[in-house]
């Protein structure tokens, strides 16, 4: 049988990660409440909402929760709204560091 996908064939992240993975773990709560934050503003803005007529139905809603986490998360970690990195210093200036 033929190989159906080259060996050629790449993933490619449409966003790169800002810094490494797990490099700062205050860093890396920083972000994830404001990515926390940024999934609640979406949200509030009306995304992940059911459209009229021609939607995707009752996956589409029970499955939008996933979708508006997973873009804040991109949004946070691409450099967001400065809410992380504002974070980050004051929690750093709270451990005396």
């Amino acid at each position: 049988m033929p190989d159906l996908l080259p060996n050629t064939l790449q993933t490619v992240s449409a966003v790169p990660p800002a810094r490494p993975a797990g490099s700062d773990p205050l860093r890396e709560a920083a972000i994830e409440l404001e990515a926390s934050f940024l999934a609640q503003m979406l949200k509030s803005a009306g995304l992940g909402e059911s459209r009229e007529g021609f939607g995707g139905g009752a996956g589409e809603d029970q499955f939008s929760s996933f979708l508006i986490r997973e873009q804040a998360n991109q949004i946070a970690r691409s450099g967001g709204i400065g809410l992380a990195e504002s974070l980050y210093h004051a929690l750093k200036e709270t451990q005396g560091e």
